[in-house]
């Protein structure tokens, strides 16, 4: 699992890579940490290349909207593939997140 992260004008953006599967999620917690700290603009995170989430990254993904909430920012997940997708739906995900 790779996670890249660039910012510019109050935009910061996280460009997920692999798989975030349990052990993944361990390891790229510092990067979700990171992205907490941008919370307070707009957060996207763009899954392009995301092939598979499990509920240890969507955790990931809830904790950093509820920081953004409380700091009045926005976080946008851009690019899934249907799978995920398919979770997002089943997991409620789809109506708490804006999608593009």
């Amino acid at each position: 699992m790779n996670i890249t992260i660039e910012t510019a004008n109050g935009t910061t953006t996280a460009h997920l890579e692999g798989r975030l599967d349990t052990p993944a999620s361990a390891e790229v917690t510092p990067y979700f940490e990171q992205l907490q700290e941008h919370a307070d603009g707009v957060v996207i995170l763009d899954c392009t290349d995301l092939s598979y989430i499990a509920s240890s990254g969507l955790r990931l993904f809830l904790a950093l909207r509820k920081v953004a909430n409380s700091k009045g920012g926005k976080v946008i997940v851009k690019n899934i593939n249907d799978s995920i997708r398919q979770v997002f739906m089943m997991t409620g995900f789809l109506n708490m997140f804006e999608i593009q």
